[in-house]
């Protein structure tokens, strides 16, 4: 909505304060400025507020507002007034207003920093979290405007306003004054105003996806009156999955008596439906779409899922329906799956809702499935069905236009049924957003993602997101960070998910192999060393052992102390005429099930070739047996590794010995399901398999056709327990960093670099400058001096002290010492005048080559520090080896700022080459605590600052005691835009 030619001429109407925002309850509304057109809104806006909440908000009887008070309530210049409104259906449900004051209390301008702000909420409105978004986002606008303090006076028996407040996490003063509350609130976010802010988004994009998963009625809305067609379908298998609430087929080309269709009422509206309705699928052409929403929203539907196609994936025509479509949906509360939607599934018992095409809809489970691909969708749920895996809910998100992955991982976080959540993703609408749950998310049970269109360097048809410049392999590095086991394709996805669903977490990497057949044993413990597990070796029980035989043998290796899980092989047994024998593998699977529930917890997996029945009975859950509370005492097994010592990391047997990182170890050896181990966190949750009460249910025991699959899902089980039991006690910024780190004098420079009107390109920073700002943040460049010929070269040697290096600073030689363009250890003033003019005449004149001189830095391993902004992941910070390592092998380790003492120990343990840095063939280990600190300093630069875009430190000479950063650049730039932070706010595509 744009302002009237009556508003303030000095500031235009400030669109990007716009904001879509979804409710406690889980419906939506829209926030934006009020303007001078909304006096009538206001009018009936405050005809519906109840005598009581006028007499909260005026401190006295106020029945009606004036027309001075209209004026002043929609007359605002966006700077020292400022008014917001939520809006439901275009029409006001809520208002907040600030005014700047002085410290008298009277009306100022900038720089007083202080205003007064009141709310008034529709009593209908009231418990909704409407005045919560609501202070969030005039705090913002606030801040914007200069504004650092918010004053209010509070009747104290408005306790419901007083609450708002007081939660907010703001720092605060309260006092009694005058017969009112006076309330001070501190504007500047602090940890628990974010965590408040998080807390209340979790739970309403929680609900809003519940409103959606879990409804009272559907309507299918495009129900033909012929069966098939994608609306008869969907109505078909409503009713086929037993949905437990109520069903009405809706098409306007019904007759006025068709009365039922399949046994539903049948009407030609929404409106003709006497009773609520809570999901509408929509399912008619897209040019229908606009009047099936309006109808659903005039009538109170809490959410659709759209069917149809015709959107983003038809081009840019398409993509403007599908924004005017989330415009006009959330214009009434409304949130959508779709469009292009396949369907949602819940297959909770109390619901049993099957809102889709699914042709073969999956048995009850305890797997969470999204997808963005209905195709793949498709397969996913084949693929399941086939192996007898259930699923707790699945969504085919189509174009994702407004509900997308990250709501259903707020929804996964604290949903009882789901253990394992799947997601198949074709983009990142908010990348920043999706790590920080899929972190949570991840703390608590397993996330299992599959990226498509990874190297396509497009975005899929239908899904706008912010571009990445950085490689695939970067983004699952920064997955596997948060705790997210990225794998590459829907067929490893699904092995993972069965393992990570119905067995217990293995406590570390040494694995147990046994079965009837050598070969088989053999191929599993290879590939159990390739993916970096330590396998015992194979038992061969003989292609004569029995059902009984193997029970034995798997109750010993689970009895053994040493073993972590288990691998069982098996083939057919082959009786006297040549013929396998019939039903061996129902009575093997029993065999198995029974040694798996009388043993210890620990995950149990099966390789099988051609044993018919097999992977259908190991399917079938059996037992349940308790969980054993956490060792206090590590095994013999999983101690923590010392410094320098033998790594002790899921890497396996590692002969270059590298360390592992501070308090990466595995800890206690406890088998655990899911969320079943102890994060510290005070509470204990149920994992993968269990069935809610105090125990895991053992079952289900997967079964893989392939050795090389079975163990690379049992590999990513054992990589994610290992990131659980180090993500129970997190990182943290070393406090010594303060010490040494001047922020406010690194703003000062930063802002006086960019200069008041700073190029939106942004600025490299000349060597000196880049020097200066490093050294605010304790990170010291070696300086160089500028030699434009012989004789400067010799007075910058004279005046740094031999020897000393000569290189070039021309971009197309930097750091090109295979092309001659660096001289190293220049002894004298005969050698520095040799290696100048040999530099001069191979490559080219001073003035092209733009040598320097630069002091020796004592012997090291080459190193190179970076971080960068990415518009779709956030700030990066990245190590690697400098040279052929990192820029030919793509060596290199990734971690998003800003990063932990933890993290920085990884960072430079994960790299390939690392075993250079730990002494590799008896050469002397450098200092890697000195590398951290840099690494951390680092982080911390670009984590206070966003506006220090990119950062390249090369090379970083590490030596046996300290390090020297020889080169640096440094690039500034107008803070990009966070998507991540500020006030809660739906995303717009």
């Amino acid at each position: 909505m744009q302002p009237s030619p009556e508003q303030s001429p000095h500031h235009v109407y400030p669109d990007h304060w716009e904001a879509d925002v979804v409710l406690r309850d889980g419906g939506t509304a829209r926030i934006r400025p009020i303007t001078t057109d909304d006096a009538e809104r206001l009018v009936s806006f405050y005809e519906q507020v109840s005598d009581e909440s006028k007499y909260y908000r005026f401190f006295a009887p106020y029945p009606r507002l004036s027309d001075r008070d209209v004026h002043r309530f929609t007359h605002h210049d966006y700077v020292d007034r400022v008014g917001l409104a939520v809006t439901v259906g275009g029409e006001f449900i809520a208002t907040v207003r600030y005014d700047r004051i002085d410290e008298r209390g009277r009306p100022a301008s900038a720089p007083a920093d202080e205003a007064e702000v009141a709310f008034l909420v529709q009593d209908a409105h009231q418990g909704r979290g409407v005045a919560s978004a609501l202070l969030e986002h005039i705090a913002a606008v606030a801040r914007e405007r200069g504004i650092r303090r918010f004053a209010a006076e509070v009747l104290p028996a408005n306790n419901k306003m007083i609450k708002v407040f007081r939660d907010a996490g703001y720092t605060q003063q309260r006092s009694f004054e005058d017969g009112s509350v006076h309330l001070t609130l501190d504007l500047e976010p602090t940890a628990e105003s974010l965590a408040v802010q998080r807390g209340r988004e979790q739970r309403a994009e929680a609900r809003s996806v519940q409103r959606l998963l879990a409804p009272g009625s559907v309507a299918v809305i495009g129900a033909g009156r012929t069966p098939g067609g994608v609306g008869r379908t969907v109505l078909r298998n409503l009713l086929g999955a037993g949905f437990t609430g109520r069903t009405y087929a809706v098409n306007r080309a019904f007759a006025a008596d068709q009365g039922t269709i399949d046994g539903v009422p049948a009407h030609r509206s929404i409106g003709e439906i006497d009773e609520p309705v809570d999901l509408a699928v929509v399912a008619v052409p897209a040019d229908r779409v606009p009047e099936a929403v309006a109808d659903c929203g005039e009538h109170g539907v809490q959410g659709l899922v759209v069917l149809s196609a015709g959107y983003a994936e038809w081009g840019a025509e398409g993509r403007e329906r599908q924004r005017e479509l989330v415009r006009q949906a959330r214009s009434y509360g409304m949130r959508i799956i779709g469009p292009n939607a396949f369907g949602v599934i819940n297959n909770a018992e109390a619901v049993r809702l099957n809102a889709s095409l699914a042709p073969e809809p999956p048995a009850p489970g305890r797997i969470g499935l999204f997808t963005q691909s209905g195709a793949i969708g498709i397969a996913l749920l084949s693929g399941l069905y086939r192996r007898g895996a259930g699923l707790s809910t699945f969504i085919s998100a189509g174009n994702r236009a407004d509900i997308s992955g990250n709501d259903f991982l707020q929804y996964w976080y604290e949903d009882p049924d789901t253990d394992v959540a799947l997601l198949y993703l074709e983009s990142l609408g908010n990348p920043r957003k999706f790590t920080r749950l899929a972190r949570r998310t991840a703390a608590v049970k397993p996330v299992v993602v599959v990226k498509g269109a990874r190297h396509s360097g497009s975005t899929p048809p239908g899904h706008a997101v912010p571009v990445s410049r950085i490689p695939d392999a970067t983004v699952s590095a920064l997955m596997r960070q948060a705790g997210v086991i990225r794998v590459d394709t829907v067929t490893e996805m699904v092995d993972a998910g069965l393992l990570l669903a119905g067995q217990p977490l293995p406590a570390g990497p040494r694995v147990a192999i046994l079965g009837n057949s050598e070969s088989l044993g053999l191929l599993t413990y290879d590939a159990c060393l390739a993916e970096g597990l330590r396998p015992h070796p194979p038992r061969d029980l003989t292609t004569a052992a029995t059902p009984q035989d193997f029970r034995d043998a798997l109750a010993e290796a689970l009895a053994d102390k040493g073993c972590d899980s288990v691998v069982v092989t098996a083939i057919p047994w082959v009786g006297e005429n040549g013929e396998a024998e019939p039903g061996d593998g129902e009575v093997l699977a029993t065999a198995l099930h029974a040694a798996a529930a009388a043993g210890p917890a620990k995950p149990v997996a099966v390789v099988h070739v051609e044993i018919g029945g097999l992977a259908e009975a190991l399917a079938a859950a059996t037992s349940t047996v308790a969980l054993p509370r956490p060792s206090t005492e590590p095994s013999a097994a999983a101690t923590p590794s010392r410094a320098g010592a033998a790594p002790t990391t899921t890497t396996g047997h590692d002969p270059a010995h590298i360390p592992s990182a501070p308090g990466t170890g595995r800890g206690t050896a406890t088998a655990a399901t899911g969320a079943g181990i102890d994060d510290g966190a005070g509470t204990a949750t149920t994992g993968a398999g269990t069935d809610g009460g105090p125990g895991i249910r053992i079952g289900r025991i997967p079964a893989y056709p392939a050795a090389e699959r079975a163990v690379r899902a049992l590999a990513e089980a054992v990589r994610y327990a290992q990131w659980r039991r180090q993500a129970a006690v997190p990182g943290k910024v070393p406090e010594f960093l303060d010490d040494t780190i001047d922020e406010p004098g690194a703003a000062d420079l930063i802002d006086a670099l960019l200069g008041p009107d700073p190029d939106p390109r942004g600025r490299p920073l000349a060597h000196d400058e880049a020097r200066e700002l490093l050294g605010r943040y304790g990170i010291t460049v070696r300086p160089t001096l500028p030699a434009a010929d012989p004789e400067a070269a010799v007075a910058a040697a004279a005046q740094l002290g031999y020897p000393v290096a000569l290189k070039t600073t021309a971009p197309h030689l930097r750091h090109r010492a295979d092309l001659g363009g660096v001289r190293l250890d220049l002894a004298n003033e005969g050698a520095l005048r040799r290696a100048y003019g040999e530099l001069t005449d191979l490559l080219g004149k001073p003035a092209e080559l733009q040598p320097v001189v630069q002091a020796m830095a004592p012997r090291g391993v080459d190193t190179v520090v970076r971080a960068a902004i990415d518009p779709a992941a956030g700030a990066v910070l990245s190590f690697g080896l400098a040279g052929a390592p990192s820029e030919l092998l793509g060596d290199t380790a990734h971690r998003l700022v800003p990063a932990t003492d933890r993290d920085a120990a990884e960072l430079i343990r994960s790299i390939r080459a690392a075993p250079v840095l730990f002494g590799w063939r008896g050469a002397a280990p450098v200092d890697t605590a000195a590398l951290e600190e840099l690494l951390l300093r680092v982080s911390r630069l670009v984590d206070d600052h966003p506006e220090v875009v990119s950062i390249a430190l090369e090379p970083v000479v590490v030596a046996t005691q300290g390090l020297t950063v020889l080169g640096a650049s440094v690039r500034l730039s107008p803070p990009p835009a966070r998507t991540d932070l500020g006030p809660r706010r739906l995303p717009n595509y």
